[in-house]
């Protein structure tokens, strides 16, 4: 009889974490499946933003327009090169994933803003990010592409 309560408990425990954690992870699941990546890059920088800014990143990310998805991708671009390795096989590998994603554009000011709210615990140098930007917008735009910089 207890066996029956215990697992009785769990089954109710495990549906309710599931329930009250659908919406952040349907919201972080519409972007790794869009990167076709594991979700753990993803909640990594959000364990890394803190809860406040990781609650942040999450109402943003799961806002249902292309633009924040887009935004949200940049912001994980921007977190995985800058902060967690800047090495160039590491800009090439996101940029590849961006790219088959369709989500590789020009990193914008306010994208970079953006991070530097969303990364806000983390105190990044927002020279560094800005650098960053510099590089890999000249990088990875084509010639003719620099009106999407407007």
């Amino acid at each position: 009889m207890i066996w029956l309560m215990l697992a009785t408990l769990v089954v109710v425990f495990v549906i309710g974490f599931r329930v009250l954690t659908s919406d952040s992870r349907r919201a972080i699941r519409r972007l790794t499946d869009r990167l076709n990546i594991q979700p753990v890059p993803v909640e990594s920088m959000m364990d890394q933003m803190g809860k406040t800014a990781g609650n942040e990143y999450l109402s943003y990310l799961a806002r249902p327009d292309e633009a924040h998805l887009q935004n949200a991708a940049q912001v994980l671009l921007i977190w995985q090169v800058s902060i967690v390795d800047g090495s160039e096989q590491n800009l090439q590998y996101w940029h590849r994933l961006m790219q088959k994603a369709r989500l590789a554009a020009p990193i914008t000011d306010a994208q970079v803003r953006l991070a530097l709210g969303f990364l806000r615990e983390l105190e990044p140098d927002a020279l560094e990010l800005n650098n960053f930007q510099l590089r890999y917008n000249a990088q990875f735009i084509p010639q003719g592409g620099v009106h999407w910089l407007h």
